[in-house]
Formats: structure tokens, sequence, C-alpha cells
């Protein structure tokens, strides 16, 4: 157990905690400090017990937005499942395609006669889509 000297609103309290917790304790004495020092007049008692008001209604202000951003976290989450998972479908679709083209490219013609001038333009149409699988690959 360890021993603390608190200086709230000027006076010091003795306060137990924890081993490890002093800095925490202090900081936290130091918020509740600065709350009672904003308030002008009164007794000691009430200005610590307005500070404490004032803290405890900034901490329920802080759970409710903590709430309220709860599920919108939670629909990005599963936003980025859905893209990520569209990311890995296409991948995998232009993998097929090239392979296909691949193929294409490979195959001879069974009639022996050359390759119409459109096979080229489609040999040029897979080349570019390689390349661009290959960016879309190289996609962290």
């Amino acid at each position: 157990m360890a021993d603390v000297k608190l200086n709230i609103a000027g006076r010091i309290y003795d306060v137990h905690c924890a081993d490890g917790q002093e800095s925490q304790l202090i900081q936290l004495a130091t918020a509740v400090d600065e709350k009672v020092r904003g308030i002008p007049g009164g007794t000691e008692t009430r200005q610590l017990l307005f500070a404490a008001l004032m803290l405890a209604d900034e901490a329920q202000e802080a759970r409710g937005k903590a709430d309220k951003a709860e599920p919108q976290s939670d629909s990005l989450r599963a936003a980025v499942a859905l893209a990520e998972s569209r990311e890995a479908q296409a991948r995998d679709e232009l993998k097929a395609t090239r392979a296909e083209l691949d193929a294409i490219r490979k195959a001879p013609r069974t009639d022996g006669a050359p390759r119409p001038s459109h096979d080229r333009a489609l040999i040029e149409i897979a080349d570019r889509i390689e390349t661009l699988a290959t960016k879309v690959e190289q996609i962290p």
C-alpha cells in the first residue's frame, strides 16, 4: 500500500492507494483541484460538492458519447469487412480472367489461319488486364 499526499483546494489529504497507482491518483486529484479552484466563493465543502457534480456530469456526457459512437464503430467495421471481401472476390475474378486470357492467347488456331486484327486487340486488352491485376494484387 502506498501513501500519497494530495493538495485539493489548498488542503492536504493523506490517501492510501495500491502500489503503482500513485501517479494516477495525483492526476485525478489535480483535476478535482482545478475544478474546485474554478468555483468562486462558498465554503470548501460547497466548492468540493460542485466540483464533484461537474466532474460527474462530464463523465456522464462522455459515457453518452461513447455509447452513441459504439454502433457507428460497428457499422464501420462491417463496411470494412464487406469491402475487404469484395476486394478478395475481385482479385480472384481477375486471376481467373488472366488465366483464361493466357490460355486463349497461347492456344493455336485450329484452322491454321493467322490471327485476325481483332485477336491482336484482344491480346492488348489481355495485357492491360494483366497489368491491372498485378496492381490490384499489390494493394495492401
